[in-house]
């Protein structure tokens, strides 16, 4: 093979590494809302708005489910998500591919979607997604670009109205993983702990962290001492680690009786799922007309 060639070669590979990288992956100039009801699909910009949104608890009681669902890879996703739903109001999904298996799912169960939309593989939309029985107040989307694989790691801001007159301020996050030191990590999480000063009443703070270091544990512990919330205790507690033997999944929140948290096994994702179970504060101040 002559010098020519021996040039060329790794040239063409870059080219179609870069190539097939385009037809595969499709990325938003910016991170979008898509909101999804009765099996439909509704794509907003950065913040999708309601304004007759219903309370997300019911009657003081507010279960969560925060599960990173690994794009529904495994083939018993699906029942085991419908298991896990059962009793929740409110659930908090990571790595969440939006198939049509997956929509059709969200239909049957009645539930309301909002995804953000941070990049799309073959025209399916994958990113955080959060599952309510009606619309949040508000919904935001924010994206943090993944510096070595070139793709975001999604985050959501929503708030929902509660029974009590409250609003609940909800961040689902899937932070960025693969970086060299914390800045990106810093970033993505200063951008969410922004939003969330602004706000008043209960909060809750959950998700794939990927806090796989003492480092990013400093980090996101620092960033989320500015709102003042405090991490879910686990009466059970086989929430998935790294190799370092920390947990890359968090539940943090404030303002709120916690009343009981554990994370189950399951072989339907490369994480396990956490489920936590509120009490609302004074729960006997009636909602404002």
């Amino acid at each position: 093979m002559n010098k020519k060639w021996l040039l060329a070669l790794p040239i063409g590979l870059v080219l179609t590494g870069m190539i097939g990288y385009r037809v595969v992956f499709t990325l938003p100039e910016q991170g979008q809302i898509s909101s999804i009801s009765q099996g439909n699909i509704a794509p907003s910009l950065q913040c999708y708005r309601s304004d007759s949104a219903k309370p997300v608890d019911l009657n003081g009681e507010l279960n969560v489910l925060v599960w990173n669902i690994y794009k529904q890879n495994r083939p018993n996703w699906h029942s085991s998500l419908q298991t896990l739903v059962k009793g929740k109001q409110l659930a908090l999904l990571q790595e969440a591919s939006m198939t049509p298996e997956l929509l059709h799912w969200i239909k049957d169960n009645q539930w309301f979607g909002s995804q953000v939309d941070a990049f799309k593989a073959f025209d399916t939309t994958a990113g955080v997604l959060n599952l309510s029985y009606d619309t949040p107040d508000l919904a935001c989307a924010y994206t943090e670009l993944e510096p070595w694989l070139g793709l975001p790691k999604s985050a959501l801001y929503a708030t929902y109205p509660l029974t009590n007159g409250q609003s609940l301020a909800v961040v689902n996050i899937h932070a960025v993983n693969f970086t060299y030191g914390t800045v990106e990590y810093q970033r993505q999480l200063d951008a969410l702990v922004t939003e969330l000063l602004n706000h008043q009443g209960p909060i809750i703070v959950a998700g794939d962290f990927n806090s796989w270091s003492d480092a990013r544990l400093s980090v996101m512990k620092q960033a989320l001492e500015k709102i003042g919330v405090t991490e879910v205790t686990y009466q059970v507690d086989n929430r998935t680690q790294f190799v370092t033997g920390l947990p890359l999944d968090h539940v943090f929140y404030r303002d709120l009786v916690l009343q009981k948290a554990e994370a189950p096994i399951t072989d339907a994702s490369d994480h396990n799922p956490i489920e936590v179970s509120f009490r609302l504060k004074n729960n006997d101040v009636e909602r404002p007309n």
